[in-house]
């Protein structure tokens, strides 16, 4: 078996252009894989292209000789669009033995995985708001959620705006109850001082965790907060080297890491992440911010890692058009996602709906912007500011 071809497809979901890759082999076996990434979309996507050249003729197969030359080629860079190709190829190693994917990485460890929602908290940024829809979660099954808090601010928070943060919280605390799990989502947004000082206030809600307070890029400061809060801190979706895993769990600031998946090398990538930490008696929280085909991956990976905690899913608010895009890709039930049992990844995409969705340059999040929590993408007005 060999690769015939490496196509990319650009989804328009609206809040983040989805970068879907498909890898094609001469035994008729299709693979996918995902290479999303907010405003690098159209990088992601030229990324593919760049490299695929590489990849056409192998064996798919082999999957660590393929990612070994791309990733030398690349100058030791791991990228998404390696990443992408990565797990399309674990997916037709699947494919071909008939048989999921995790049971090619010992196993299966668990039936099913609790999951936390995010991108649920969009209409009006108000306690009232935030409330209801929480319990409206919790309704449904879900025992964990996440959310962002702080609107569009950005470095520090001034009284006011500190005061009204504290009654979203509560509210949401106090709508959901004491057994519910909150988790707090800083998006990079604060200075180490400012992360502090708000760690002490959010442990009064009895919090989860505080996500990405402060830029990954400076772990030094991100383990000195860490070390400072009384609130678990957590990080590792910005994180693309193993070597970055190893000095935030090392220095036993934190017991959980959130790794992406694509930006650590894909399936074999995580299994590396994974030892790193459970060497370090610390548990994965995969981040997933990108289309069921994501969820997808990360459910491999959940149904075949001991040490994890949680995992992340935005599904459950998807457009509806979504459901149709991908036909057969697992959906939450009372807070679980069962882990597939379809060779492969188990999912596949319906390309004449992709066709009718395109790419959206409009299409991705102003961060620290008013209302972006809503997630509906930039208007072409924003985009000129």
């Amino acid at each position: 078996m060999n690769i015939t071809d490496i196509r990319t497809i650009v989804v328009g979901n609206p809040w983040k252009n989805w970068v879907l890759v498909i890898v094609e082999t001469s035994d008729g076996i299709t693979g996918l894989g995902e290479a999303t990434g907010g405003l690098q979309t159209m990088p992601n996507k030229e990324a593919v292209e760049e490299i695929k050249h590489l990849a056409i003729g192998k064996n798919p197969l082999e999957i660590t000789n393929l990612v070994d030359e791309l990733y030398k080629s690349l100058f030791l860079k791991i990228t998404p669009a390696i990443s992408a190709i990565e797990v399309a190829c674990w997916d037709i190693l699947g494919q071909h033995l008939n048989v999921p994917i995790y049971q090619l990485l010992g196993g299966k460890v668990r039936e099913k995985v609790r999951v936390y929602a995010n991108g649920w908290y969009s209409g009006e940024r108000s306690p009232e708001n935030y409330a209801k829809k929480a319990k409206s979660l919790v309704d449904k099954g879900y025992t964990a959620l996440k959310f962002d808090p702080f609107g569009a601010e950005f470095m520090r928070l001034n009284k006011e705006s500190e005061l009204f943060i504290n009654k979203i919280i509560q509210s949401v605390r106090d709508q959901v109850g004491s057994n519910v799990e909150l988790m707090i989502e800083g998006h990079k947004r604060f200075n180490s001082t400012e992360a502090i000082k708000i760690s002490h206030w959010l442990k009064n809600y009895d919090v989860t965790w505080f996500e990405d307070p402060i830029d990954n890029d400076d772990i030094d400061s991100l383990i000195h907060v860490a070390k400072k809060s009384p609130v678990r801190i957590i990080a590792g979706e910005g994180f693309n080297k193993h070597k970055d895993f190893t000095r935030f769990v090392s220095s036993n600031s934190t017991d959980i890491v959130n790794p992406e998946v694509m930006r650590i090398g894909g399936i074999t990538g995580a299994i590396k992440v994974a030892a790193i930490c459970s060497s370090f008696d610390v548990d994965l929280a995969f981040h997933n911010a990108e289309s069921p085909l994501k969820t997808m991956t990360n459910l491999q990976l959940c149904g075949a890692i001991e040490n994890i905690y949680i995992q992340e899913c935005f599904d459950d608010f998807n457009e509806d058009w979504i459901n149709e895009l991908f036909p057969n890709y697992q959906k939450v039930e009372n807070g679980y996602l069962s882990i597939p049992d379809k060779p492969g990844l188990g999912i596949k995409i319906n390309e004449e709906v992709a066709k009718s969705h395109p790419y959206n340059k409009s299409n991705f999040l102003r961060m620290f912007k008013p209302g972006w929590e809503n997630r509906k993408g930039a208007s072409s007005s924003e985009q000129g500011q």
